[in-house]
């Protein structure tokens, strides 16, 4: 394999787990950032209502008012047929469904059993292709729910089954909670690419125990070639109690490049943008690579005085 897709998130899924709501203005900063390091695919927003996630209440200003690039894909989250209205007044490219696949995870998340969500995401995916617009899926909890614990790989295949009758283009597998190990990645993905096109699976794996990072590269032997990723190594999830963020861009660029897997992301540029976040948020972002950078340019100002 010499190339790999990343789909940044960390302004939707990134953004929505944070104290400090961001102006749409800083937002949009962040993005045109993200962009000029060379990010195709941007995860923005989610039309959830803002009551449920303030951080994101601004989806439609934010969607409209982007760069309009051909060479960059922009991707909103929708839950429902109303979100799925909003979102069609904005210039997003494409939209994403989601759930979970721990009955308890996704009451808490959706407020819905599993049974109940597809007609919702099915009405969601027939009208957002009849107005010619992509669908991904995704599915959390894959590898362990935190109320129920492990979850059974067969969850997994008939949700994904389901979506993929449905019409998404694409899955992404959610380590939500951050407790896969590489021999459960490993095992999972085999059972799943045993019965479902591997080519339509991507992999979203968060770092609550420090292993976002080697899981990602073990999905990659295991034939994934789209991964998840946020800036800084932001993330988390409201209904997943102690869930750390995504696994960094950062991180991610660092190790496959010099791998020698092309990313198409200038590390620097990328690691400007993650600086430009703390800045905004007020904080120190867990991405190793950022952090590195940061010392380096510290150091190179020190030197100069």
């Amino acid at each position: 394999m010499r190339e790999v897709t990343l789909v940044e998130v960390g302004l939707r899924d990134g953004l929505q787990n944070e104290s400090r709501i961001l102006s749409t203005a800083e937002k949009k900063q962040l993005a045109e950032r993200l962009i000029a390091a060379g990010v195709k695919e941007l995860e923005i927003t989610s039309f959830v209502h803002p009551r449920w996630i303030p951080q994101l209440s601004d989806a439609a200003e934010l969607a409209s008012s982007l760069p309009n690039r051909p060479d960059v894909r922009y991707r909103a989250l929708v839950p429902n047929r109303k979100g799925l209205e909003r979102a069609l007044e904005t210039p997003v490219d494409e939209f994403a469904v989601f759930l979970s696949a721990s009955e308890t995870h996704n009451r808490k998340n959706i407020n819905k059993c599993i049974e109940e969500t597809y007609p919702v995401l099915e009405e969601v995916v027939r009208e957002a292709l009849s107005h010619g617009k992509r669908v991904r899926g995704y599915v959390s909890t894959v590898f362990g729910c935190p109320y129920e614990g492990e979850v059974p790989v067969a969850n997994t295949v008939e949700i994904c089954e389901r979506l993929l009758k449905m019409g998404v283009y694409e899955i992404s597998l959610g380590d939500t909670i951050g407790v896969a190990t590489p021999r459960q990645v490993k095992e999972k993905l085999k059972t799943l690419a045993g019965v479902l096109p591997v080519e339509r699976l991507a992999g979203h794996f968060h770092d609550t125990r420090g292993t976002a990072l080697v899981n990602a590269y073990v999905s990659l032997e295991m034939g994934i070639t789209t991964l998840d990723s946020a800036f800084g190594g932001l993330g988390g999830c409201p209904y997943a109690p102690g869930a750390a963020g995504n696994v960094a861009t950062e991180d991610l660029v660092y190790m496959l490049e010099q791998e020698g897997i092309r990313t198409g992301i200038d590390l620097e540029t990328l690691c400007a943008a993650g600086l430009l976040a703390e800045k905004l948020l007020g904080q120190r972002l867990p991405s190793k690579v950022l952090q590195s950078m940061a010392a380096h340019c510290q150091a190179k100002e020190e030197s100069r005085e």
